[in-house]
């Protein structure tokens, strides 16, 4: 063997030690968990339960940090900043990570920025109106719809969100015509559908369940392929005869890009750990939400085909960013 083909493979040989020993001693020391939704929320309280299974699991701490505002750009930003290190990890919401990009020009690039490791949630979105509405189901209300084009208004947390392009789809699947009020939160808008100021909205179900209890707000049907735990006696969209009616919001992990391969591979291995850890996996479902795992080129599948799909609806209803 000559000295140039000598050196090469002393400089291959290298790189895949220290690639391993990085691996077998990741992670020793605290890791960052960045949220890009303000504390309290859904996706915040899903971080925290997956920092702590983690932090439980490598014997390190966890921690969130909340970078919010901006729909979500200011935490994107600060994530694709950090050093590709394996320290810092994304808990990406579809917002940002899939809809704004094809809404605007943001200041980062998924592909180019970010390397998806996992899907780690998925939940419905929900369809409310006022408790007090005449028309108790789906069909019933788009024949409202029909006979008062353009009169009914629904409400999101902003232009773009899942919960707007949910009913931007409903728009398109029922042909009925209805306009958007874009609100600086979902909360604010169920608060207003409750008053009667809205007329219907989509939502998560966790955070609009103590209005629904409270007989303030009443779902008609869920975006879902199977009825939820959470709502049992409401009917799907499939059911109520709008076939292929699935908005599904989703959360995954996401690592800046340039980490080192063995990382990746043992990030890949504890997160699967940990989503289908059945205390983990029950926090999950009293929230609304499917604890899920995937392999990096199944999230990569998962988001491309999500991607076709909203990119359609914001093309068909011409949506514009704010």
């Amino acid at each position: 063997m000559n000295k140039n083909k000598l050196f090469l493979v002393m400089i291959s040989f290298s790189f895949w030690l220290s690639s391993s020993l990085c691996a077998q001693n990741y992670p020793n020391r605290a890791v960052k968990l960045i949220v890009t939704n303000p504390a309290g929320g859904s996706s915040d309280i899903m971080a925290r339960t997956i920092a702590q299974k983690l932090s439980e699991l490598w014997k390190q701490s966890v921690i969130v940090e909340n970078k919010a505002g901006g729909g979500g750009t200011i935490g994107m930003v600060y994530a694709a900043n950090q050093p590709a290190d394996g320290y810092t990890i994304l808990f990406g919401a579809q917002g940002p990570t899939t809809v704004t990009p094809l809404l605007s020009k943001v200041p980062y690039e998924m592909t180019r920025d970010f390397y998806p490791l996992s899907l780690v949630s998925t939940g419905p979105s929900v369809m409310l109106v006022q408790a007090s509405l005449a028309e108790r189901n789906l069909q019933d209300f788009i024949a409202l719809a029909k006979a008062k084009p353009n009169t009914l208004n629904f409400g999101s947390g902003g232009v773009g969100n899942a919960h707007h392009l949910s009913a931007e789809l409903l728009n398109l699947a029922s042909g009925i015509q209805t306009t958007h009020v874009p609100y600086k939160g979902g909360i604010a808008a169920a608060n207003d559908l409750a008053a009667g100021q809205i007329q219907f909205m989509f939502a998560e179900v966790a955070p609009v369940m103590p209005l629904i209890k409270a007989g303030k707000l009443r779902p008609i049907a869920v975006a879902s392929p199977k009825r939820i735990a959470l709502l049992p006696e409401v009917p799907t969209f499939i059911e109520s005869g709008f076939p292929g009616f699935i908005s599904i919001v989703s959360w995954g992990l996401y690592l800046p890009t340039g980490v080192a391969t063995s990382v990746i591979a043992q990030l890949q291995i504890d997160v699967r750990r940990v989503m289908t850890d059945p205390d983990l996996v029950k926090r999950f479902a009293e929230l609304g939400f499917e604890a899920q795992y995937s392999s990096p080129d199944e999230y990569r599948q998962f988001l491309a085909a999500e991607t076709i799909k909203y990119a359609r609806i914001i093309k068909e209803n011409r949506i514009k960013a704010e």
